[in-house]
Parts: C-alpha cells; structure tokens; sequence
C-alpha cells in the first residue's frame, strides 16, 4: 500500500511539472547557426576522405556502366554469389548497365547486402539509411558485407541537413533512422576494438555522380 501512494505521489509530481515547464534559462543562445566551420573541400572528397580513415571501403563512379564494373570487380575478386538486395530500382539500374547478378533471396545466408542511402553526411563520413526504403530495418546491419550505392546528390554536409531533408521526404518521418559510419565496432570486452561484432564486418560506398 504505501508502495502504491509513494507511485502515485511521483506520477502527480511529474504532471504538475509538465503542466508549468521551466523556461530557457539563455534564450539569445538558442539559434538554427550551425557550430562547424564550412567544409575545406567538396563534399563528396570530404566524405570519401572520412569515410575511408574509419575503414570504410569506397569507390567513384562516373556513370552506372562504371559502377556496374567495379561492382563486378569486387564480386569476382570475393568470388562472391549469394547477394542479397531488395530494392527494384538498383537491380534495374545494374541489370541495365549488363550486370547480371543472381540474387539470393535467404539473408541469413547471403555473402553481401546490397542497399541504397537517404543521404550521406560529408562530415563525418556517415552513411545514413531509414526503415523508410525498400530495404527495411534489418538489409544492412544483418548481412556480414554492407554495400552501400548512393549518388552524389544524396551528400549534404551535415547530420542536421539529412535529418531535415528525410523529414522533408517523408509525409510521416520513418520509424527508424539508422546512421552508419563505417563497418560495426566495439570496445566492451578489455577495451580492445572488434570489428564486425554487431553488424558487416565491410562496408562498401559506390558514389555515382548524378
């Protein structure tokens, strides 16, 4: 019983202190001016330049038929032949520059996933993905390999931009948003850093100009 009053006395603590908030103790500092200093170079050199120091694996692309052999290249230099991709548009963009590729359709036992981006953040070299693509949640954490195929009017300098152009996008915002930087890494266990431990091993970006 007095666990119960002691509950309820927290909860209309907490109702009444939602019912009057506490203003912004610093108003003026409130402001939509970004933090950073402009990027030092374009775009896409920053994002190819900070995505590879966090072991990230990239290549440009001038066209699909470019793409569509260094895609080639990779897939051959692996011996890869369990790819997995659920989104009709790159299987058609591909098929369309000659790469015949006979997709797996098991995840779970796939070689690499193949998936497109919302938008890749220059700065930090991130490459950003929602449950809102055809690809779903679980496309590019479950398969050891993520290949990423995004274009470069999919760069925005910052996390703020991609947040604000998927919100943009979306009538209704995504129920997951997924940032990704670089292939999965952890230091839990005696502070030593594992790869591959809570997603791909490898990432891959092809950026295609367009």
């Amino acid at each position: 019983m007095k666990t119960s009053n002691a509950k309820e006395n927290i909860l209309t603590k907490i109702k009444q202190a939602l019912n009057k908030p506490v203003p912004v103790p610093f108003p003026q500092s409130e402001g939509n001016s970004s933090v950073f200093k402009p990027l030092a170079q374009d775009a896409d050199l920053e994002f190819a330049e900070n995505f590879t120091s966090l072991q990230g694996r990239f290549a440009y692309c001038a066209d699909k038929n470019e793409l569509a052999a260094h895609l080639q290249g990779l897939l051959t230099a692996r011996k890869w032949d369990k790819i997995y991709c659920r989104e009709t548009g790159i299987k058609e963009t591909l098929s369309s520059a000659g790469l015949v590729i006979p997709y797996f359709q098991n995840l779970a036992g796939c070689d690499a996933s193949i998936t497109g981006c919302e938008f890749l953040v220059a700065r930090t070299g991130t490459i950003v993905m929602s449950s809102g693509q055809a690809s779903g949640r679980t496309t590019s954490v479950y398969a050891p390999v993520h290949i990423c195929i995004a274009y470069t009017s999919q760069l925005v300098n910052d996390i703020k931009d991609a947040l604000l152009n998927i919100k943009n996008n979306y009538s209704k915002l995504p129920s997951l948003i997924t940032f990704a930087t670089g292939p999965s890494r952890t230091a839990d266990i005696e502070k030593t850093l594992v790869v591959g431990v809570h997603g791909p091993k490898e990432v891959f970006c092809f950026l295609v100009e367009g």
